[in-house]
């Protein structure tokens, strides 16, 4: 059976996988669920380790399959099977180019450990000597622009750690895009760009990075776990072809009215660049500031007189 471009698929990602024709997948980003008991609609997120294990072997092969022999593969995932993951992604035959770490904001809030605020995006390629990767179609405002101002900073910006920081925003200079630590605000409830059906959403601007980076306009990209579809809705923006899989028929139905929504050319949503719209801390609202309390008080008095006269 041959899968039609342009559409999310219904079924079980391993079974489509060997439905696509191998070698015809430039770009493949998967968002698995993360074995850690999160609550979706018709998948059980609370299997055995080693039941886990053995599906995502399962379904990794189908990507590396579908890949040609150029291909690119993205991998999101957590703390819990990252390192299991990646040596199985190896074994299977990907070279890992870059492990990236996307720190967010807006992270879930722990008890008896550090809060979670970052993810593992692995970078896998099925050839080390021979994959697209364009640099100039993701680099970013250096410190040299962002930070002195300095005439001699190059005007095409410079390409995007392991890294303790209170907030990116006061460090400027850090948590650029050559860098393996990414800054991006997770999608949270009250932002725009959520498409409020599905709760894994990732922010259309990171997906812009890897599409950018890692496939040409008119190829095809592929999302076994579609989701929300921002892989396939990022993919449409960017005038690629994209392909995705689901096991929700809720979250299929949806996902195609995302996509119908949009054309090729619209803009991302999100900032393309959170460190240059995030106020530093320095520059923020201090809640007992007595100096923005009385400028406050001033301009009320002002604005009185103004209206009633003094």
């Amino acid at each position: 059976m041959a899968l039609s471009l342009n559409d999310i698929h219904h079924g079980d990602c391993v079974q489509l996988l060997q439905s696509l024709e191998p070698g015809s997948i430039d770009l493949a980003f998967a968002d698995p669920p993360f074995n850690i008991g999160y609550d979706y609609d018709v998948y059980d997120d609370r299997q055995e380790a080693a039941a886990y294990l053995e599906w995502c072997e399962k379904w990794i092969s189908g990507v590396y399959q579908a890949l040609k022999p150029t291909g690119t593969f993205w991998l999101a995932i957590g703390d819990e099977y990252a390192a299991e993951l990646k040596v199985a992604s190896q074994k299977l035959g990907f070279t890992c180019r870059s492990w990236v770490i996307w720190y967010y904001t807006f992270g879930v809030n722990c008890k008896n450990k550090f809060s979670r605020s970052h993810a593992h995006l692995f970078h896998f390629v099925k050839d080390a000597k021979s994959f697209t990767f364009n640099a100039d179609d993701i680099r970013v405002p250096s410190a040299r622009m962002l930070v002195y101002g300095d005439g001699r900073a190059n005007p095409r910006g410079r390409l995007p750690d392991d890294t303790w920081i209170l907030r990116p925003q006061d460090l400027p200079e850090g948590f650029g895009a050559s860098e393996d630590t990414w800054y991006f605000p997770r999608v949270a409830g009250t932002f725009k760009e959520r498409a409020g059906f599905h709760g894994c959403q990732m922010p259309e601007q990171l997906l812009g990075r890897i599409v950018r980076a890692c496939s040409n306009a008119g190829e095809s990209v592929l999302d076994p776990f579609s989701g929300s579809a921002t892989t396939l809705a990022v993919a449409k923006k960017l005038g690629r072809r994209f392909i995705g899989f689901d096991l929700s028929p809720e979250y299929i139905a949806r996902g195609r009215d995302r996509l119908a929504g949009i054309n090729a050319g619209d803009e991302l949503d999100g900032a393309p660049e959170p460190l240059v719209s995030a106020p530093s801390t320095e520059n923020g609202r201090r809640l007992d500031d007595p100096e923005r309390t009385k400028r406050k008080r001033t301009a009320r008095k002002s604005a009185t007189e103004q209206l009633f006269g003094e």
